[in-house]
């Protein structure tokens, strides 16, 4: 809306008191001034407006972390940076222990509540995993944050779909273990399975949702795990008082020289 210098017909209306005559060019400059601020003003709520709808729109969508090409986006760790590379696009880890942690743009990397999609594939003895709520170390096993358990055939018992340390896929490599239905341990509840969800070999579709104290994982559609954080929650035992719902970033993990694991299709949804 524009202001203007305002017109009284000729024999119509009286002039204004004398304390609130001003000329022509101040009355000009006095609208100029106004209209500049009413643009100001409608440039911020617009660039408001732009940010709130895009924010939501990357909320609302789902967004490539992997562009299946390149590690563009990802850093490794110091300890055996060169266990991962991308061939005929899918990104392989094979080599000694070492994570690869998503740094790129999407979300800051910065994730709360979410939901994570991707395909994984196993092979014969190998290990690996997918860490969430999680930071950039350089060496070791990441101290902050949750892992979903990849193994199909390794001699560990946790299988995929488990949520590492806190609700595991229990298939038994011992052939005298006395079967079970649920049991407790130090290593968190231990659900009893004849087989694992996954098959070394074949991709199997792995998803992952966070949302506020929940965690969901599910394989080929299927819940595998299911937890809410329970009040004053400090970790399973001394050695996992950083696996707490919070928020952070994604990493794949390269276990061992044996372990050859395959990831392709990886993308997150923002809940927040």
């Amino acid at each position: 809306m524009a202001w203007a210098w305002p017109k009284v017909e000729k024999g119509r209306g009286k002039a204004p008191p004398a304390p609130f005559r001003v000329g022509k060019r101040v009355w000009n400059f006095i609208v100029a001034g106004m209209n500049r601020n009413i643009l100001f003003i409608i440039s911020v709520l617009t660039a408001f407006f732009v940010w709130g709808f895009a924010a939501g729109q990357e909320g609302g969508k789902w967004r490539p972390l992997f562009d299946g090409v390149s590690l563009e986006g990802w850093t490794p760790s110091k300890e055996n940076p060169n266990s991962y590379f991308v061939e005929d696009g899918v990104l392989v880890l094979r080599g000694g222990r070492s994570h690869l942690f998503y740094t790129g743009p999407v979300g800051r990397s910065d994730f709360k509540n979410f939901e994570l999609k991707l395909e994984g594939k196993t092979t014969p003895g190998s290990n690996s995993g997918v860490y969430f709520h999680t930071a950039y170390q350089d060496k070791g096993w990441p101290d902050k944050g949750f892992e979903a358990q990849v193994n199909t055939t390794h001699k560990d018992p946790k299988k995929t779909g488990s949520l590492y340390g806190i609700a595991n896929i229990h298939v038994s490599q011992k052939p005298d273990e006395e079967p079970f239905i649920v049991k407790v341990d130090r290593m968190g509840s231990q659900i009893w399975r004849q087989a694992p969800p996954s098959k070394d070999g074949e991709w199997f579709d792995y998803h992952i949702k966070v949302m506020d104290d929940s965690i969901t994982l599910r394989v080929n559609g299927k819940i595998t795990a299911q937890w809410t954080q329970p009040e004053g929650w400090n970790g399973a035992n001394a050695s996992m008082r950083g696996r707490r719902i919070d928020r952070g970033t994604i990493a794949l993990q390269a276990h061992d020289p044996k372990s050859e694991v395959h990831f392709k299709n990886i993308r997150i949804k923002l809940l927040d």
